[in-house]
């Protein structure tokens, strides 16, 4: 989703974070039958457009179609007065697995993770759970808590998380950073995620469903997690904190399943999902970038860079960033007068926003033969000192990007190597950029799971991608006449 153009005219991240942050418990939760108010609805009015614009648009087609009928069928469900009719559904067109709502009957989820899902009873599951979240106003009740707080100093928390552990640094980076699509969200609190868990279930029984789907949706959002944390080279399995405003799903399988035991409710639709999916894009899309390993490029705006070994990267709305152990970094825009020195000190004085920074060096140079200039600064972090770097290019006249970064005091050089890789994108190499998408196959005689894994398209853990794609275990083996997905690369 990175640097989408629509999305630079977003200015009001702050409030719009208010009605998906924060946690708190206590309070009663207002009926559920109670219709979407006047009030609410115009809030989830004033935030939808800003949330479409964070999260890559909305889709449309008949996969929009199918996943907005499915919520809404569940919606009534909820007892909410005028469910069918107040509910807004969309499909986001977004690389990460995550569903959310907000006030008003407002509810998404990106097509990354329906692509994840496996029948109709999940999808039915994971809406239900949002639409739980609406019919018990837990946003308002989120809201609520964060106005007490002030809003620099919730956003500070998040970001000190983010960018480099329970560091004061993250302050440093709290503009930029919350420009990144998945850092505008915090989690609901943990008795409200079970208990939007409970509420899916139940409307899950009362449309006929499953209820074991709310469980084994969760578990493969689990396993997903657990593939990504091996794939990036991070240590534990836990989503990064842009990748979920819900807290590890591992811990609630269990739960969920044992509360669905003995429940009525048997429908799925595995079928009629899976042919309804079928050629959904899967990963990023091309007109907001792609990253293929440690390589990042945008065949639109033309650049490309690699991420420094042991660092990965995530795409966002509006900012690549690159993580690893040693550092923090992000890819992103801003805008340019034509002027190189005036575009780093800009960004530095943006990064200390009351306190604005200052690069205590600033230089000219080219990298590939793009005009480029470069400021670093020292900074105290609490206890200890870090490098503050913001690396620019000019890509005309009227247009540069930058990467604004951050490492231990004596170590941004590890960054070196990825300013050093920015280059431009040939009109040749950006039309040879094409999307992934969903292929859901039949199951021919003879074809088995490593054979079949090897159409995947990726270069790397194609069996394990294969099987958590399509929710089989380690011992699980394939049926002649079954269908499964793929993830091709489209021609």
């Amino acid at each position: 989703m990175a640097f989408s153009r629509k999305a630079l005219a977003l200015t009001t991240a702050g409030s719009l974070s208010l009605l998906l942050a924060g946690c708190i418990g206590g309070g009663p939760i207002p009926s559920a039958s109670a219709p979407i108010t006047q009030q609410e609805a115009q809030q989830g009015a004033e935030y939808h457009p800003q949330l479409l614009a964070e999260f890559g648009g909305a889709m449309t087609g008949p996969q929009a179609d199918y996943v907005e009928q499915v919520t809404k069928n569940v919606a009534v469900q909820s007892g909410l007065g005028n469910a069918r009719d107040s509910f807004t559904v969309s499909l986001l067109n977004s690389s990460v697995n995550n569903a959310f709502a907000v006030p008003g009957g407002y509810v998404y989820t990106t097509r990354q993770l329906v692509g994840l899902m496996n029948n109709e009873a999940e999808l039915a599951g994971v809406m239900g759970h949002e639409v739980a979240h609406v019919a018990a106003r837990h946003s308002q009740r989120r809201q609520r808590a964060a106005q007490q707080n002030q809003l620099g100093g919730v956003f500070a928390a998040i970001l000190s998380n983010v960018l480099l552990g329970n560091s004061e640094i993250g302050n440093l980076l709290s503009r930029s950073a919350l420009q990144g699509s998945q850092l505008l969200t915090l989690k609901f609190s943990r008795s409200q995620e079970l208990q939007a868990d409970d509420l899916g279930i139940q409307y899950l029984t009362s449309a006929g469903y499953d209820p074991r789907a709310m469980g084994t949706v969760l578990a493969s959002l689990a396993a997903q997690n657990s593939l990504d944390a091996r794939l990036q080279g991070r240590g534990d399995a836990r989503p990064p904190a842009w990748a979920s405003t819900h807290p590890d799903p591992a811990s609630r399988v269990r739960t969920a399943l044992a509360k669905a035991e003995g429940l009525p409710g048997t429908v799925t639709n595995r079928d009629a999902f899976l042919t309804r999916i079928d050629g959904l894009l899967y990963g990023d899309d091309p007109e907001q970038g792609i990253i293929d390993g440690s390589n990042f490029v945008h065949p639109v705006l033309r650049l490309a860079f690699a991420a420094p070994q042991g660092f990965y990267m995530v795409n966002g709305t509006r900012a690549v960033t690159i993580n690893g152990q040693s550092g923090k970094a992000q890819m992103t825009l801003a805008p340019y007068d034509g002027s190189l020195e005036n575009y780093v000190r800009q960004q530095f004085a943006t990064l200390g926003g009351q306190q604005p920074l200052a690069p205590q060096t600033l230089e000219r140079t080219a990298v590939n033969g793009i005009p480029a200039a470069f400021g670093i600064t020292r900074v105290n972090n609490g206890n200890s000192q870090v490098d503050v770097v913001v690396f620019a290019y000019e890509f005309a006249s009227n247009r540069a990007y930058h990467f604004q970064a951050i490492a231990p005091a004596g170590r941004a050089s590890i960054f070196n190597e990825m300013f050093q890789s920015m280059r431009r994108v040939s009109s040749s190499e950006a039309a040879n950029v094409v999307p992934r998408r969903i292929d859901v196959v039949t199951v021919r005689r003879g074809e088995s799971i490593a054979s079949l894994a090897q159409r995947m398209a990726f270069d790397d853990e194609n069996e394990a991608r294969f099987r958590v794609l399509n929710a089989l275990g380690s011992s699980d083996q394939l049926q002649v006449g079954h269908r499964v997905k793929l993830v091709v690369k489209a021609r």
